[in-house]
C-alpha cells in the first residue's frame, strides 16, 4: 500500500519551519523578542483587507517561527512535563521607568559617626541568657531588655527616698529612652523632608512654628490682636473687615437693596445671599418650639 501521497497532504497541512528573510533577523532570546528590519511588500498591503491581514498573518508567523528556532538552538533541559530552553542575557539596554532613587540624607548621628571614624558593628539578634539557658532576642518580644525584675536586687541610691520602686524606676527610665528615640526619628524624618525640597532644615522648622503661632491666634474672641506679642514674632497680614457708612445716600441703599432682591427672585447660586438650608433649619426649629 502506497501511503506516500497521503503523508504529502498530511504534511502540506503544516507550515515549514524554516524561514528566510533577506536580512538576518536579530534575536535577544533575553527579552523573547525577535528584530525584522526587512522591508515589508506594499502591493499585498494595498490589495484588500483580507489579504492584507493573511500577510500580516503570515509575516507574525514567521516572526514566531524564528524566535521558536533560535530558543531550541540553546541549551534544553527536559523533565517529565516539557522540554526548557536556558535563556541568555539580555542584550538590549531598555530606558528605566523611573529615575534612580535619590541618595537619602545622612542623619545626625551618621554625619556625627563619619566625622569621628566610627564604624557601626552588626550585633547578632539572639543573645544567650543565663537564667533561662536558651537563647532569647536582644531586643522586642521575650526580649532580655523587657525582663523588669532583672536584676532580681537592685540597690537604693543614698540621696533617694528609701521607699523609691527602683523596677518602676527603671520602666520610666525605658520609657523615656524610646520617646526620645520616637522623637529623633521623627526629627530625622523632618530634616531629610527638607533637604528633599532643597530648603534648611532649621529655616522649614522656624516657619512651620511660626504658622502654628498665627493658627493658635484664632482661638481668641479678638483673634489674637490684643495677645501679648512674643519677641522675634511676623506681623500677620490679613483680610481688614469694610464697614458701610451709618449715613449713606439714599440712591446707593436703594440700589443695594434691589440687587439683593434681584438675585433672590433669579435663584443666582453664584452670588446668592439666602443660605437655604439654614433658612430650611430655622423655620423646623420655629415650628418644633411652636408645638
Amino acid at each position: 500500500m502506497d501511503v506516500s501521497r497521503i503523508l504529502d497532504e498530511h504534511n502540506s497541512r503544516f507550515k515549514s519551519v524554516q524561514v528566510d528573510r533577506l536580512i538576518p533577523v536579530e534575536h535577544d532570546l533575553g527579552l523573547l523578542s525577535s528584530f525584522d528590519i526587512n522591508m515589508l511588500n506594499e502591493s499585498k498591503l494595498n490589495a484588500g483587507q483580507k489579504k492584507r491581514d493573511a500577510y500580516l498573518l503570515e509575516l507574525s508567523r514567521e516572526g514566531a517561527q524564528l524566535l521558536v528556532n533560535e530558543l531550541f538552538s540553546q541549551p534544553t533541559t527536559v523533565d517529565e512535563d516539557s522540554v526548557y530552553a536556558t535563556l541568555p542575557k539580555i542584550t538590549t539596554i531598555l530606558p528605566r521607568e523611573k529615575p534612580l532613587p535619590k541618595e537619602k540624607p545622612m542623619t545626625r548621628w551618621e554625619k556625627f559617626a563619619k566625622l569621628k571614624g566610627i564604624e557601626s558593628r552588626k550585633k547578632s539578634r539572639l543573645v544567650f541568657d543565663e537564667d533561662s539557658g536558651e537563647y532569647r532576642p536582644r531586643f522586642g518580644y521575650k526580649g532580655v531588655n523587657n525582663d523588669d525584675q532583672k536584676p532580681w536586687l537592685i540597690e537604693v541610691p543614698g540621696n533617694a527616698d528609701v521607699n523609691t520602686d527602683m523596677y518602676q524606676e527603671r520602666r520610666d527610665e525605658k520609657k523615656a529612652r524610646v520617646e526620645k528615640n520616637t522623637r529623633r526619628m521623627t526629627r530625622n524624618a523632618e530634616e531629610r523632608m527638607a533637604v528633599e525640597r532643597g530648603l534648611n532644615p532649621r529655616d522649614m522648622r522656624k516657619k512651620e512654628l511660626q504658622n502654628a503661632l498665627v493658627m493658635s491666634k484664632g482661638s481668641t474672641a479678638s483673634m489674637g490682636k490684643f495677645d501679648e506679642k512674643l519677641k522675634g514674632e511676623p506681623k500677620v497680614k490679613g483680610l481688614k473687615r469694610k464697614f458701610d457708612p451709618l449715613v449713606a445716600a439714599a440712591g446707593s441703599e436703594k440700589s443695594k437693596n434691589m440687587d439683593i432682591l434681584n438675585r433672590v427672585a433669579k435663584g443666582d447660586s453664584s452670588e446668592t445671599v439666602v443660605n437655604a438650608r439654614k433658612a430650611q433649619r430655622a423655620l423646623n426649629n420655629a415650628k418644633r418650639n411652636k408645638k
